[in-house]
């Protein structure tokens, strides 16, 4: 998590390098919207949709593997507590074998 957070700081410094180094004015046309302004501004907008959209993509797995671990974590911990519970019950028990003499054992 923490390499991704270093790419993504890294790729974003490279994208404000490259736009200010390109601050010609230009125009964009999209079905019928127009905008007019520098290229700097242009890659800068087009750099954070595409970081919107990515999260938008990505945030359905992201909740769906939480709770995932969520779930699996209940269940672990419901496990260990059965665990718990069958090791007492065991220990409480008496051992057969030393309650049966020796020759109970050999029929």
């Amino acid at each position: 998590m923490q390499l991704a957070i270093i790419v993504a700081i890294i790729i974003a410094i490279a994208g404000i390098a490259f736009a200010m180094q390109n601050s010609v004015p230009v125009t964009v046309v999209f079905l019928l919207w127009r905008f007019d302004g520098s290229l700097a501004m242009v890659l800068l907008i087009a750099m954070a949709l595409g970081g919107i959209v990515i999260a938008l993509a990505s945030t359905p797995s992201t909740v769906r593997r939480q709770w995932t671990i969520n779930r699996q974590r209940k269940r672990i911990d419901e496990l260990d507590q059965l665990c718990r519970e069958q090791k007492e019950e065991l220990a409480g028990q008496p051992r057969r074998t030393a309650e049966v003499g020796p020759a109970a054992r050999n029929p």
